[in-house]
């Protein structure tokens, strides 16, 4: 990962991130997002505009498109050299960055700017194509959410735990010094449980690693290697490898941004923050994790 130094030094205005953006995303020749014709002509008096007379929806009117049309730095009026500062902070906090953090560095009025663009590229971060985990996958689930003793005497969910009370659950499966996969679930149920692990595991996987939960007491009948820890009982390593110290650290991490970064975080924005933390992990080794991002946000 570059340093801020580098950051600067590689792009220090916008017409350089504009060339790196066209070299990411049209590698070969720019081609119309359409229709994927390579034979488009340049605007002359609009620079990074081009046009494209297949697609034109009448004669002599060709389709006109952008650098960043389709992507998520399109209908913005911020320049992309602050988008990819943006990034760059996003990407390089471990724990995340705030959205008020954001609109203090960039200068922007409006904290809805700074918080739409950090949903955009969170969004830009998810990654609908994996492959299954294999070798020693540990997997678990967690609860986000306040605590009620925490919460107006309204909000309070009457004693209830886990789903029952106002927490989203969300359930992660991670290989050993591997990539991680998460996803919010509706109900910790054998059902939810073991069709999150038949998407995301290999059934040619060494070794499944949970807890004691019931949801996950029907791997073994459908053939996969599976032993469990007893966290009820303070059991957390079982005969050297059979632990779920790895998706648990994961889970601290999460909240911990969530807790002192986010302070709060919505069930209908808790996706995108999986997608964040989740990319930062599974590219944690990658040195060009920034170009990774670009090359993302237009798919």
């Amino acid at each position: 990962m570059m340093t801020l130094k580098e950051l600067m030094a590689t792009f220090p205005g916008d017409e350089a991130c504009k060339q790196f953006l066209l070299e990411r995303r049209w590698p070969d020749g720019v081609k119309c997002p359409r229709c994927g014709n390579s034979k488009v002509y340049k605007i002359p008096s609009r620079p990074w505009h081009w046009c494209c007379t297949i697609c034109c929806k009448k004669p002599r009117q060709p389709y006109r498109f952008s650098l960043t049309v389709g992507t998520v730095f399109d209908n913005t009026k911020y320049p992309l050299k602050i988008w990819f500062e943006v990034l760059w902070q996003m990407l390089n906090s471990k724990k995340g960055v705030s959205a008020l953090q954001i609109q203090r560095q960039i200068g922007c009025g409006a904290y809805k700017t700074a918080w739409y663009m950090c949903h955009r590229l969170r969004a830009a971060m998810s990654e609908p194509e994996f492959k299954q985990l294999m070798g020693i996958v540990e997997v678990g689930e967690t609860y986000v959410g306040g605590k009620d003793r925490n919460k107006h005497w309204d909000k309070k969910s009457g004693g209830r735990g886990g789903l029952g009370s106002s927490k989203v659950g969300v359930i992660g499966a991670i290989a050993r010094k591997g990539n991680v996969i998460c996803q919010v679930i509706d109900s910790t149920d054998i059902r939810t449980l073991n069709k999150f692990v038949r998407k995301t595991v290999s059934d040619k996987v060494e070794l499944i690693a949970t807890d004691e939960h019931v949801g996950y007491s029907y791997l073994d009948v459908q053939g996969y290697k599976h032993e469990t820890v007893n966290h009820g009982a303070n059991q957390y390593v079982l005969r050297g490898n059979i632990h779920t110290q790895n998706i648990d650290s994961f889970w601290a991490l999460l909240k911990r941004g969530v807790i002192g970064t986010y302070h709060k975080v919505s069930r209908k924005y808790l996706p995108l923050y999986l997608n964040e933390f989740a990319y930062r992990h599974n590219h944690r080794h990658d040195p060009d994790i920034f170009g990774g991002v670009i090359s993302t946000c237009w798919q």
